[in-house]
């Protein structure tokens, strides 16, 4: 059974709140820390859950093009500043975070009021700034999921005009990379080898748990095929021997039997062997002589008919 020993090497945490891990893995043997490496980053950049903003209302503002009065960033300005909010919400559902600030003020993400479910990360992150005499009113839609999903232009969002949509991208990890490292040779002469995980994210989740919920997933991926019980295909029809597809004519039968059986649409050998004794005697004008004689050439080349039909 394959052992190998997992230690975090290196953990930070940057000024933005994104964290980084460095993590070895070994010894492992030739080719599988490659093997592994690369599976994991795939499932590390694309296939965590994570929370992202999903959409913005803004007091007064109808479309993105927008200025509002008092504050200096447009609405552009706005949505990308929100677009970069990172955020860790433990609900399945939308959740809305809601701020209405006075001037003169810098807003940032931690001026937002969620409910309990929903934690913001980097509550430094500028929004917008308000002049004196003027009021920002601003509302953040903030949803689960996978990857990266754009705009999309439903029936339901047109109706709500004053909603900003933005693509979300929901991946909570920026970064993976990996390099191998050979180590002292195994038992057997066999090479081994070690692999380095760098893993970043962007600080809703820790590396630590980034890299179980992505062997988690890989297990899940796998765990079936150890259990796979494969279909067996169906039978194959056993090719014709040759015997069967010698031609009427070379059995040499004498003229009565030949032409009763012509009319019967039998051509070879083949389309006998479906017949019994029995259905010889039906045939029209093919009597117990022709049966017999039919029987005989047949078994002079080794093929014997059944003296009734078999009944299902």
């Amino acid at each position: 059974m394959l052992q190998y020993q997992i230690d975090r090497v290196d953990y930070q945490i940057a000024d933005d709140q994104s964290q980084s891990g460095v993590f070895v893995i070994g010894p492992l043997d030739r080719g599988q820390a490659t093997t592994l490496g690369t599976a994991l980053r795939r499932v590390l950049m694309s296939g965590l859950e994570g929370t992202a903003v999903t959409a913005v209302r803004i007091a007064g503002v109808n479309h993105e093009y927008a200025t509002v009065p008092g504050v200096r960033e447009d609405v552009l300005d706005i949505l990308l500043n929100c677009k970069e909010l990172v955020l860790s919400s433990r609900s399945r559902d939308t959740e809305i975070g809601r701020l209405v600030v006075n001037g003169p003020a810098s807003v940032t993400a931690g001026d937002l009021q969620f409910s309990s479910q929903v934690s913001v990360v980097n509550t430094d992150r500028p929004i917008a700034t308000v002049a004196d005499g003027h009021a920002l009113e601003l509302e953040v839609h903030v949803e689960r999921g996978v990857g990266y999903r754009p705009v999309e232009r439903t029936s339901e969002d047109a109706a709500a005009l004053d909603l900003l949509q933005i693509d979300a991208v929901f991946m909570p990890v920026r970064r993976v990379n990996f390099t191998v490292d050979e180590t002292a040779v195994g038992e057997g002469g066999s090479a081994r080898e070690r692999l380095r995980l760098e893993i970043n994210t962007n600080g809703s989740i820790t590396p630590d748990d980034a890299l179980a919920y992505a062997a988690n997933q890989l297990i899940a991926l796998f765990q079936p095929l150890a259990t796979v019980t494969l279909a067996e295909e169906p039978g194959q029809e056993p090719e014709p021997s040759a015997e069967s597809q010698i031609p009427l004519e070379e059995l040499n039968l004498s003229v009565r039997a030949y032409n009763c059986l012509k009319r019967a649409q039998v051509n070879s050998v083949s389309d006998l062997m479906g017949f019994s004794y029995e259905d010889l005697l039906e045939i029209k004008n093919f009597g117990a002589k022709s049966a017999d004689e039919v029987i005989e050439a047949l078994e002079r080349i080794g093929i014997s008919l059944p003296q009734s039909r078999t009944t299902a």
